[in-house]
């Protein structure tokens, strides 16, 4: 049975990467030891994102690295615990050098987040969910 589950992605430049992921407030692991990849830990329950040099990623996965500026592969979400603190990531995050792509606003009526694209174009959605105003069935 699977144990662990992790997201690999590529980026251009580690180290300006990783000074990016901690200025958004992420763990960068260091026990790798590694300095051609980086592990972030993001959250209570520890998610793991591997970030590796472009090269290195395309020798994995054997196949072309989609173009960010063009399209998107996927959406990495977060949650917040409130709306300041959604305020307060698309500050950092547009800090750091990212590019705010969905400003913080209302969703549905009971959620409140905001997008960004980190250093490589990869999209993050960060989410605060008010359980209390969420429509019932």
């Amino acid at each position: 049975m699977t144990k662990r589950f992790w997201i690999n992605l590529p980026v251009k430049d580690i180290h300006k990467s990783k000074e990016f992921y901690a200025k958004l407030g992420f763990t960068i692991n260091t026990q790798h030891g590694n300095h051609d990849q980086a592990q972030l830990i993001i959250g209570d329950h520890n998610a793991t994102v591997m970030l590796f040099p472009d090269t290195t990623f395309k020798n994995f996965t054997q196949h072309e690295i989609v173009d960010t500026k063009q399209a998107t592969e996927v959406l990495l979400s977060i949650d917040a615990e409130s709306r300041a603190e959604v305020d307060e990531m698309a500050k950092k995050a547009a800090g750091a050098g990212g590019t705010i792509f969905g400003e913080p606003a209302v969703s549905q009526g009971w959620m409140y987040g905001c997008g960004f694209a980190d250093l490589d174009g990869h999209r993050w959605n960060v989410l605060y969910m008010d359980l209390s105003k969420m429509p019932k069935e």
